[in-house]
């Protein structure tokens, strides 16, 4: 158990630390994507890579529906 949360957390660190800071949506994405990577085969950190990706692409997707409306 210490091993998957230690993964976790190096994993959001390194997220953290390569990606801009205008991501929006990232941090959550990869930690859900991460979650569900290692739940699914021990691929955390593609799960994250992933996760980051989508999220990033639906925060943008919201932003400009957002900017749209008004």
């Amino acid at each position: 158990m210490k091993a998957i949360l230690g993964g976790m957390v190096l994993s959001l660190v390194v997220t953290m630390t390569i990606l801009p800071a205008n991501a929006k949506g990232c941090i959550k994405g990869a930690v859900v994507g991460g979650a569900a990577g290692h739940v699914a085969g021990h691929h955390g950190l593609l799960g994250a890579a992933a996760g980051c990706a989508i999220g990033h692409h639906e925060a943008h997707k919201n932003d400009k529906a957002t900017q749209n409306q008004h």
